[in-house]
């Protein structure tokens, strides 16, 4: 299976669980009037619909750049992070709101319900951390920003699912040993928990996924390596031709990552010869950074430009 396919076969699976989970956690919810219960359903919800954003930009990305596209369609991803961060505010905000008037206006919890909530979460729980461990996995492999955000919302679903079968356990066990007392407060007060968690997970994907639509530097360990080898060349006798680079520039769209700067080299260098170090560097890139699409502008190197050529974006080297 190659990684297209992965990426589709997960992306896929995230769709059938958390469809799975709205339905089972809406019955629930309803059947024992809980809140929290129902929070997480909204909460999977969301996830299902991000799940289904994610399925279509993995495979809208996927294709082959094209003459309107000549970038190719990696950003859809970071477009796909973007929107489900959106949702995922929009649902914490409705979240909050319904557990403050519940707050106000407390419900018994039906007591037969109690058990099929707290089981509810714990299926809820459990496949989770199974799907986004293997949302995690593929995302990772094919540096997918779609996939890894829908990971993360089933990874914060976990930890909320969790908070949400413990504050029942608590109102089952509180009103067990105290019967004249109620607790119910505690159902609202887990549902604010999540939301919080949930805004959480919203603001860090919404940095994440923002960050490569306004065309960032690539990761700076990435961008340290370009210039260390980029130097060493300069450095090394049995490359005498190669003088230095400047205008070093890097971004990212989904997993392809795009290289650009000048290199200095000896003017009496032959074209044939030129495009033979050029091939030569962007083959060294690609084996540390697969995929990379690097664009290298050669020129003749003049010693009595250094000072102008180094002042001009204060980067770069050259041989003195």
């Amino acid at each position: 299976m190659d990684l297209q396919r992965q990426k589709n076969a997960v992306a896929t699976l995230s769709v059938a669980s958390n469809s799975l989970l709205v339905v089972a956690k809406l019955i629930i919810g309803l059947l024992i009037g809980s809140v929290s219960v129902m929070s997480e359903a909204i909460h999977s919800g969301v996830d299902l619909i991000a799940a289904l954003i994610a399925l279509l930009a993995v495979r809208s990305s996927g294709k082959p750049a094209d003459r309107e596209h000549p970038f190719g369609h990696g950003k859809i991803e970071n477009i796909s992070g973007a929107i489900e961060a959106l949702l995922i505010f929009l649902a914490a905000g409705w979240i909050i709101y319904e557990a403050i008037r519940k707050m106000f206006r407390p419900e018994p919890l039906e007591q037969v319900g109690w058990g099929w909530g707290v089981a509810v979460m714990f299926l809820s729980a459990g496949l989770n951390m199974i799907v986004s461990h293997m949302l995690f996995k593929v995302a990772r492999k094919t540096e997918s920003i779609a996939l890894e955000a829908d990971a993360w919302h089933l990874r914060t679903d976990v930890w909320t699912s969790a908070g949400v079968m413990f504050g029942l356990g608590l109102i089952w066990v509180g009103e067990i040993i105290f019967p004249a007392r109620h607790f119910r407060w505690i159902d609202p007060v887990s549902a604010i928990g999540v939301a919080l968690l949930i805004i959480k997970a919203a603001w860090d994907l919404t940095v994440q996924s923002s960050r490569d639509l306004i065309d960032a530097n690539i990761p700076a360990g990435e961008e340290q390596w370009i210039r260390q080898y980029l130097h060493d060349l300069q450095t090394d006798r049995n490359k005498p031709d190669i003088f230095g680079y400047h205008k070093l520039r890097t971004r990212r769209s989904g997993n392809i990552r795009f290289v650009e700067f000048h290199l200095f080299v000896s003017p009496n260098l032959s074209v044939d010869e030129g495009h033979r170090i050029t091939w030569m560097v962007k083959a060294d890139i690609h084996q540390r950074l697969p995929g990379s699409d690097v664009l290298i502008h050669i020129e003749p190197y003049d010693p009595s430009r250094d000072s102008e050529r180094r002042g001009s974006n204060g980067r770069g080297t050259s041989k003195e």
